[in-house]
């Protein structure tokens, strides 16, 4: 039985990671037509604002699946070193969710207020 969770738990930290790897690639794609597209034209500060926190979006979404494949792994890891490892890894990927959401929120709030005016 502890062999096959041990199977499925690996395939589902590939699907997953496979996940965060296809949103994070796609982000990047996206990213690179926007920062293109704006060199090429004049554009506003707003616009370019608007270009790079859809792809701070996709970070966190890549993110957060990535997180998900890690807490997965250690579900199946037996090592204290190799849980230390994918702890230290998870703890750098939720700080880099955490501060992508605040300027996210940051930058939210700024737009409500502008609209407000």
């Amino acid at each position: 039985m502890k062999d096959w969770l041990v199977f499925l738990s690996e395939q589902a930290i590939v699907l997953v990671d496979t996940m965060a790897l296809v949103v994070i690639m796609y982000g990047t794609a996206e990213i690179c037509v926007g920062v293109v597209r704006l060199a090429f034209r004049r554009s506003s500060d707003l616009e370019k604002r608007n270009v790079w926190l859809r792809y701070a979006r996709w970070l966190v979404a890549g993110l957060t699946f990535q997180l998900a494949a890690d807490i997965i792994e250690t579900s199946i890891t037996a090592g204290w070193d190799a849980i230390g490892r994918i702890a230290a890894i998870a703890v750098v990927r939720t700080f880099l969710n955490y501060f992508l959401e605040r300027d996210l929120a940051e930058v939210s709030a700024g737009r409500q207020e502008v609209m407000k005016s």
